[in-house]
């Protein structure tokens, strides 16, 4: 009972918050740690501390980061939702146009009045349909070359480790009705080799590679891998998928399989199929959505997850923003018994809220399982941090006293059946974005640990600034790690410093340099990041 409650709750809630007028800037996923995301724009004039940061799918918006502090071309951000962003991946911050600019606008785009006499009418303009009109073609990519050295006093000795990465975003070719988008990357070690000539993807990754065509203005057709951001818990989907709007409703379904769990290839014998339904609903302020969503996924021919999955997206009410997600299995069998049942198997909430320019509340639930990765360059710090504080109840609140300083605290609690203690967190900040002087950006931060066992404490202080504004971008860092594992009487203490350095070339090339060194009272490790990327 108490877990329908929960479903009912969430599902009867209604928030809100878009403007109505407003632009839209791109910016860029450049680096993740344990606590921040770090996202890059070509300027970040308009956007304030407490702004939140958005992804798109399928012209949707959803939050998914709020801005911490920025320069003049970068922005501290931290998630709304953890685990579900990457770098290189898109977001969107929404600049909202001056009252007086959007009537100026809006005074300039009206035709003036015709003329007319008794016997003439003036002539109408007819606006053509959206059926009718003619799709815009846009192209866009990336292409990355990344180089990562991992060095070390150990016995584990030195290792070398490559990554070329390809995402293309083709809308519309040639005006027609074809689109493409994709997101590949190749990693490899050094001195590693037969692996890849052993198994090629071991080293290929496709996390999107998908074909769409328009029916028309509201119906296509996905073929290929793809993330379906209205079920986005099935996670890539290989096979087709369809989908078509009747005015406010979206209905689809979809047919294929999942990717393999040990390499992310293609395996025809983990079938999965299934429909959803999305409604979307705008108000004055803002829209919500809901999406529900019935998946049966087979292994070898036999069901091994029947479940139904719903998500919420509301910002109906001023400064109020909410996400929701929920899944419920439906089928099990134990020891040979099939059997239909209703279990909440996934459940996530987020609220957030801004009172004032000044002052950003947020708390948040989550009952999901812990994520898998094919990738990932995680230290053993940021591991636990990221697998401790993941589940649980978190509540987070940000405060801006005066210009450019902010301050914000973030308390989070988890407490399941097969945890010996409570896992709690605690982490705190204080940020000032123009010190005199240096005009660098400047984040004091620490976080507390406590599990089942466990006892940390990480303290950090990190300095950002433009050498040259909009060209060349710097940052350092340093960190100070105290583990006490309790069980096993050991302990671990690190020293940890960062350099960064961003440089913006000419004719869309960046290139980035990253360099850490990690000392503990005997052992010493170093990593080296390098970053080509090219833009067209």
């Amino acid at each position: 009972m108490k877990k329908i409650i929960l479903i009912t709750v969430f599902t009867c809630l209604a928030f809100a918050g878009f403007s109505q007028g407003a632009d839209t800037i791109t910016g860029t996923i450049t680096y993740i740690s344990s606590n921040n995301v770090y996202v890059r724009f070509n300027s970040t004039e308009g956007i304030k501390a407490g702004d939140a940061l958005y992804e798109k799918s399928e012209e949707k918006f959803e939050p998914v980061l709020t801005v911490e502090n920025l320069s003049s071309i970068s922005c501290v951000c931290t998630p709304l939702r953890s685990g579900e962003l990457k770098e290189n991946d898109k977001v969107f911050a929404i600049i909202p146009i001056p009252e007086k600019e959007k009537k100026n606008t809006e005074l300039a785009d009206k035709p003036e009045p015709q003329k007319t006499d008794s016997v003439k009418t003036a002539e109408v303009t007819t606006v053509p349909d959206k059926d009718q009109a003619e799709a815009k073609e846009n192209i866009s990519g990336r292409i990355a070359i990344s180089s990562y050295s991992d060095l070390s006093n150990t016995a584990g000795g030195n290792s070398q480790r490559m990554r070329y990465t390809f995402s293309f975003d083709g809308e519309n070719f040639g005006g027609g009705s074809v689109s493409v988008e994709s997101y590949i990357s190749f990693r490899h070690r050094s001195g590693e080799w037969n692996e890849v000539q052993e198994n090629i993807f071991n080293a290929l990754k496709i996390y999107n590679l998908a074909l769409k065509y328009d029916i028309n203005q509201k119906s296509r057709v996905f073929l290929g891998r793809k993330i379906n951001p209205k079920i986005s818990s099935l996670g890539a989907i290989d096979g087709i998928q369809a989908e078509t709007q009747f005015s406010n409703t979206t209905v689809g379904a979809i047919f294929g399989s999942r990717p393999d769990y040990t390499d992310y290839s293609i395996d025809p014998t983990l079938v999965q199929f299934g429909a959803y339904t999305s409604h979307e609903f705008e108000g004055k302020n803002g829209k919500m959505t809901n999406s529900l969503g019935l998946v049966e996924q087979q292994n070898s021919g036999k069901t091994d997850r029947r479940f139904a999955y719903f998500q919420h997206f509301n910002t109906l009410a001023e400064k109020v923003y909410l996400f929701a997600s929920a899944e419920m299995d439906l089928y099990e069998n134990y020891n040979n018994n099939p059997q239909s049942t209703l279990n909440l198997t996934n459940l996530y909430l987020s609220l957030r809220y801004r009172p004032s320019r000044k002052v950003s509340l947020s708390g948040s639930y989550s009952a999901r399982k812990n994520i898998m990765y094919f990738e990932t360059y995680e230290t053993l710090v940021d591991s636990i941090l990221d697998v401790e504080t993941r589940q649980g109840y978190r509540l987070r609140v940000n405060y801006r006293p005066i210009r450019y300083m902010s301050v914000g605290a973030m308390a989070g609690y988890r407490s399941r059946p097969d945890d010996p203690d409570p896992s709690q967190n605690l982490y705190g900040y204080v940020s000032y974005t123009q010190i005199p002087g240096i005009e660098a950006a400047a984040t004091l931060s620490a976080t507390l640990l406590q599990t089942s066992y466990l006892d940390g404490r990480l303290y950090s202080l990190r300095l950002s600034r433009d050498i040259i504004r909009g060209i060349l971008y710097s940052g350092l860092q340093y960190r100070y790690v105290d583990y006490q594992f309790i069980y096993s009487n050991s302990d671990l203490q690190q020293h940890i410093g960062e350099v960064s350095l961003t440089w913006k070339m000419p004719k869309d090339f960046s290139l980035s340099v990253y360099s850490e060194g990690v000392f503990e009272k005997h052992n010493n490790y170093s990593r080296i990041y390098l970053n080509l990327r090219k833009r067209f």
